[in-house]
């Protein structure tokens, strides 16, 4: 890892952090919002669709080697404060939390970019507290505001280790549709994409 690549945080500490917020007395809740959803990467008990108020899903964060490089960033979602995000949370048992939780990290937290935050997620079950990964605007990985022209030329261009900025937007906009879970503005990039 390159001096300036390395993250700004401790990815370590964060992740004992949010072990003692858990506490590892109940089963582990994860709010997933982008490939999450798709791509859990852990065993669950349970999913079910989910609600969070105070916070929506964004194409807003850079990707400098998943759907990207450093000369050519892509995208990947991040959670902004304010509206309300649809997405899924996912049960895992008590036993399994913590091994859930480091893998999570190592796939999520590398660079420590996300913030993650204990959230009031609703479901028809009723509401249960989950662990969701948000994103600061202040983060130095926050896009800002982008034009159509920049989105077009990361869709046409932006390439990662784990393939296009394009392919992993369209992957999650496949899954909420199949989900019944409508994005507009996604929906609406997507089709920028494609023009």
């Amino acid at each position: 890892m390159t001096e300036a690549s390395k993250p700004l945080r401790d990815p370590a500490t964060m992740l004992e952090k949010a072990l003692h917020e858990w506490g590892g007395h109940e089963d582990l809740w994860v709010f997933a919002y982008g490939s999450l959803i798709w791509k859990p990467d852990f065993d669950y008990a349970e999913r079910r669709p989910a609600v969070v108020h105070g916070w929506h899903r964004a194409l807003k964060m850079w990707s400098r080697v998943n759907r990207g490089t450093p000369e050519r960033p892509g995208l990947v979602f991040g959670m902004l404060s304010g509206g309300c995000c649809r997405g899924m949370v996912f049960r895992i048992a008590r036993h399994d939390g913590r091994d859930a939780l480091a893998r999570l990290w190592a796939r999520e937290m590398i660079s420590a970019v996300y913030d993650p935050k204990w959230l009031t997620c609703h479901t028809a079950q009723g509401p249960v507290s989950a662990l969701a990964f948000t994103l600061s605007r202040k983060s130095p990985n926050h896009t800002g505001e982008l034009s159509e022209e920049q989105y077009r030329a990361i869709f046409a261009e932006a390439t990662g280790i784990y393939g296009t900025t394009l392919d992993y937007a369209d992957r999650t906009l496949e899954e909420l549709k199949r989900l019944n879970i409508r994005d507009r503005r996604l929906e609406r990039l997507l089709k920028l994409a494609r023009r």
